[in-house]
């Protein structure tokens, strides 16, 4: 039995709420994530919960006799139920009582596949019990044996809460040290740009991944499908080779045990060069659903991040209308169908171009023996192509702003790359070179016959 209770004066100071006509749809969702079958729903409009029950008496009378008369074996709330609640509605109800944030753990539980997956949600569970334990053994602690004693429900209280703190103290020790094990493996990746996906769950971020990539992760129409996080690599038109990373999708309210525990698996997120963020355009939630993720996406503290909104499943919109009202709203977004590959051209293209805003696209001439440099370019930059002399070297790289100016250019001969001259171009080989005034390019020219005969594979004498 699906239980929701619509919170009306929230509604105005939360833009995540759900606006849709049937709150209950993304809950019966979850239920079906979890292997339920949906006997029935109730729904409750009130100004705030009440304190016993966080459903109006009356209404817990009338749920009574719809659990009874559906023969359903669970209550599910949209709503974070307190200790004190749960217990007096399983007490009313006689049925086990579950609230939204124990629905997400269990489905996270059943979807964990990898070791990581694992003790994420291990931790988040023991952490969301935890607080949850005195009102487990309420009544044995009414047993007293004198002043100075304690009783035994005391007693397995203590002894509970202590267990249950070790494993929590073990499961974070072993989760830093594979974030630290993350963060280094990420980190080792510099010669690649790296984008990551992320977006609501159920939006489509796999489908686009085997889409763009080539793979076969798993992609299903089901809520959290995928739980780890898979990198492939994605030859981007008009850039080359980037790092592709699908995560965890998110939800409205995600339980911030999750956020914390899951701090690991989503380091790819944290280091991306450029974050692009799917939502399903054919949702009636759509809008919701943007403004959740970005919220989660803000207790991550990547939210100012280059982010590109990729509208997907554009395809299943009832009309031209629905997709105007969106690109209205987010005009600098992208309409695609990762399954039928709509729009998936111009899609590339705008990724591309994020990724090009913020380097520059140069050529650079300097002595073989310059191996400081040359490893400067290396760990900062993306060498295109290197073209040897017998003493000099001219080298095709993309830069970061930010690194150029940090670089050593003692010997070195620089000048913005020749769109064509050698290689792929940058798509923003104007906007580049405008970036690059007299005084950032050293006095040394390239002449242009020197760029014309480049090669991007096999080394060749300098004309």
């Amino acid at each position: 039995m699906l239980v929701g209770v619509v919170l009306t004066d929230h509604r105005p100071t939360n833009p995540a709420h759900p606006t849709q006509d049937e709150p209950l749809d993304e809950l019966a969702g979850l239920a079906e994530s979890a292997g339920a079958v949906v006997a029935g729903r109730m729904l409750q409009r009130r100004a705030h919960p009440d304190v016993t029950y966080y459903l109006g008496k009356g209404k817990v009378e009338e749920l009574r006799e719809l659990v009874v008369g559906e023969e359903a074996d669970v209550a599910l709330f949209d709503n974070d139920l307190s200790p004190g609640q749960k217990r007096n509605l399983e007490k009313e109800l006689k049925v086990k009582v579950l609230d939204r944030t124990e629905l997400i753990l269990d489905i996270f539980a059943t979807r964990a596949r990898t070791h990581e997956a694992r003790l994420a949600v291990e931790l988040a569970q023991l952490e969301y019990a935890l607080p949850r334990l005195k009102r487990m053994w309420t009544h044995l602690s009414r047993i007293k044996k004198g002043i100075g004693m304690r009783g035994p429900g005391e007693k397995q209280i203590e002894e509970d809460r202590r267990i249950v703190e070790r494993r929590i103290r073990d499961l974070r020790g072993e989760l830093h040290t594979i974030e630290g094990r993350r963060e280094r493996q990420v980190a080792s990746r510099h010669d690649r740009l790296t984008i990551s996906l992320v977006g609501y769950t159920n939006a489509g971020k796999s489908t686009l991944l085997n889409k763009l990539t080539g793979s076969d992760v798993l992609a299903e129409d089901r809520l959290f499908a995928t739980l780890d996080t898979r990198t492939r690599r994605w030859q981007l038109p008009g850039w080359g080779p980037v790092l592709l990373s699908d995560t965890v999708g998110f939800i409205r309210d995600l339980p911030h045990e999750l956020i914390a525990s899951f701090k690991a698996t989503l380091e790819e997120t944290r280091q991306a060069d450029l974050l692009l963020h799917v939502a399903d355009a054919s949702s009636p939630d759509v809008f919701a659903q943007i403004s959740s993720v970005y919220s989660v996406l803000e207790e991550l503290h990547v939210e100012a991040k280059r982010t590109l909104l990729v509208l997907n499943k554009a395809d299943m919109l009832a009309d031209d209308g629905a997709l105007h009202r969106l690109m209205d709203r987010y005009p600098n977004a992208v309409a695609i169908s990762a399954k039928s590959g709509l729009g998936l051209d111009r899609f590339a293209a705008m990724v591309s171009e994020a990724l090009t805003d913020g380097f520059l696209d140069l050529d650079i001439e300097t002595g073989v023996d310059n191996g400081k440099l040359l490893a400067y370019l290396a760990s900062h930059g993306e060498i295109r192509s290197k073209r040897f002399g017998e003493e000099r070297v001219l080298i095709h790289c993309r830069l970061p702003a930010e690194h150029f100016g940090r670089m050593d250019k003692t010997g070195a001969e620089i000048r913005p790359h020749a769109n064509g001259a050698a290689g792929s171009a940058s798509p923003n080989a104007t906007a580049n070179e405008a970036q690059l005034d007299a005084g950032q390019l050293d006095a040394g020219r390239l002449d242009a016959s020197d760029l014309s005969r480049q090669s991007d594979t096999s080394p060749a004498p300098v004309e």
